[in-house]
C-alpha cells in the first residue's frame, strides 16, 4: 500500500479562492492589494519563481510589478529602490528575490523593507513575532506547509517531528511554527542538519519528516519509519538528456522509495512549491488589509 499524495496545486487553489472576497471588499474601500517583487541578475530558477508571482496576482486581480535589475547593480542603488517601494501607495507587499549577488547583504536589504510590507516575513522583527506566536506575517514556505498538514488532518501534537534544514527561509521557522501551542502545533520538534550525526538515526524516530536541505534525495526510504509523513520542501534541477528543457525536477526525498513507506507523502512538482506562491498571495492581502486599515 502506497502513501497517499499530498497535493500542494489543490491546496494552493483553495487558498487562493478564498482570497477572492477579500479582495473584493478592499476593492469596494478603494483599495487594491499591491506586489512588488524585485529581481537582480539572471538566475533562471528566481525569474521562473517570479513570473508564477506575477501569474498568481494576475488571476486574482491584485496590482503586481515586477522590477528586474543586472547583477551588477549596487547594494545601494537597491536599498534605495526598496525604499522609493515603501513609499509608494500602491504596494502593500515587497520581496526581494533570493539569491542576491554575492556583492549584496542580504540582512541590510532585508532591514530596509517596511515591516508591514515585509511579505516574505523574513524581517527580524517579524521573525521575532513568529517566535512568540503572534506573527502576522509569516514566511510562505513554511506557512504553506502548515496549510498541507491543516488539510489533509495531519495533527502534528504529541508527534516527533524532524525537520531536516535549518535556513532562516524554511527550516527555522517551520520548527518555531509547529513547537508552538496552536492548532497545528505541539510538535516535539528536532532540527537536524549538515552537522548531525548519525542523521538516519534521527529521521527514523520522526512522525513527520521535512526535507529542506536542497540536495536531490538525501531522505530515502531507509531513512524513515513505517507510515510516516514526508514533506518535501526541496526543488532540485537535474541534468536529464531524455527531457526536453535538458533537465528534470527532484525532491530532497527519494520519492518512488519514500512513497512505498509512508503515510502521505509530497510530490516534486506539485506538493510545497505551490503553496509557497499562495501563501505569498495570502500574505499580501493581509498586508494591504492592515496597512489601510491604519
Amino acid at each position: 500500500m502506497g502513501a497517499e499524495i499530498i497535493d500542494g496545486r489543490k491546496v494552493a487553489t483553495e487558498v487562493k479562492d478564498a482570497l477572492i472576497s477579500r479582495i473584493e471588499i478592499l476593492r469596494a474601500r478603494g483599495v487594491t492589494p499591491g506586489l512588488a517583487a524585485v529581481l537582480v541578475g539572471d538566475d533562471p530558477a528566481s525569474a521562473t519563481y517570479v513570473r508564477g508571482k506575477a501569474k498568481a496576482c494576475d488571476k486574482l486581480g491584485i496590482y503586481s510589478e515586477v522590477i528586474t535589475r543586472p547583477a551588477g547593480f549596487q547594494q545601494s542603488e537597491l536599498i534605495e529602490l526598496v525604499r522609493q517601494l515603501n513609499r509608494n501607495e500602491k504596494i502593500h507587499g515587497i520581496l526581494v528575490q533570493s539569491p542576491l549577488p554575492p556583492h549584496m547583504d542580504e540582512l541590510a536589504v532585508t532591514l530596509t523593507i517596511d515591516l508591514a510590507k515585509d511579505v516574505d516575513g523574513f524581517h527580524p522583527h517579524n521573525v521575532g513575532m513568529l517566535l512568540i506566536g503572534r506573527g502576522e506575517l509569516i514566511p510562505c514556505t513554511p506557512h504553506g506547509i502548515i496549510k498541507l498538514l491543516e488539510y489533509y488532518h495531519l495533527d502534528p501534537s504529541g508527534k516527533e517531528v524532524v525537520v531536516v534544514g535549518r535556513s532562516n527561509i524554511v527550516g527555522k521557522p517551520v520548527a518555531a511554527l509547529l513547537v508552538q501551542k496552536s492548532p497545528i502545533g505541539n510538535a516535539t520538534v528536532t532540527i537536524a542538519h549538515s552537522r548531525s550525526a548519525d542523521l538516519p538515526s534521527i529521521t527514523k524516530r520522526a512522525d513527520i519528516v521535512i526535507a529542506a536541505v536542497g540536495r536531490a534525495n538525501t531522505i530515502t526510504a531507509d531513512m524513515i519509519k513505517e507510515g510516516a509523513v514526508v514533506i518535501d520542501v526541496g526543488i532540485n534541477r537535474i541534468e536529464d538528456a531524455t527531457r526536453k528543457r535538458g533537465y528534470r525536477l527532484a525532491g530532497d526525498v527519494d520519492y518512488d522509495g519514500c512513497a512505498l513507506k509512508a503515510s502521505y507523502i509530497t510530490p516534486v512538482p506539485g506538493g510545497v512549491g505551490p503553496m509557497t506562491i499562495a501563501m505569498l498571495m495570502a500574505n499580501t492581502v493581509k498586508a494591504a488589509e492592515l496597512i489601510s486599515a491604519g
